[in-house]
């Protein structure tokens, strides 16, 4: 069984001690159970979490600034990422459009 890097220091030498899994280089210890509290909690229109790979689809009509183009409700799109910014969370593939950013709240999960 393989046991995750830790998430501090990134060593391989990770051991696990009842349900703790413990670094020996930088003595942190973490529950692989329980959510990573540095974890970006983003949700869309349906309040379901989004995470980096999911597809989701536009929610309504999204004008792109700066161009006359215009998002049409029930576009898909791929997550790429998921970043903790106020406004335009998402780093999308969007099809028909390519590489852009939008807000969470506009999509739903696929």
């Amino acid at each position: 069984m393989s046991l995750p890097a830790c998430p501090k220091c990134e060593s391989e030498y990770v051991y696990q001690d009842q349900s703790l899994l413990i670094c020996p280089e930088c003595t942190y210890e973490w529950n692989p159970q329980e959510p990573d509290e540095d974890a970006v909690i983003v949700k869309d229109a349906n309040g379901t979490l989004l995470s980096d790979g999911d597809k989701v689809t536009v929610a309504k009509d999204l004008k792109i600034k700066g161009s006359s183009q215009v998002i049409k409700i029930g576009t898909k799109a791929l997550v790429r990422r998921v970043l903790d910014k106020k406004d335009h969370e998402l780093d999308c593939k969007v099809d028909g459009v390519g590489e852009m950013m939008v807000t969470a709240k506009f999509v739903k999960k696929a």
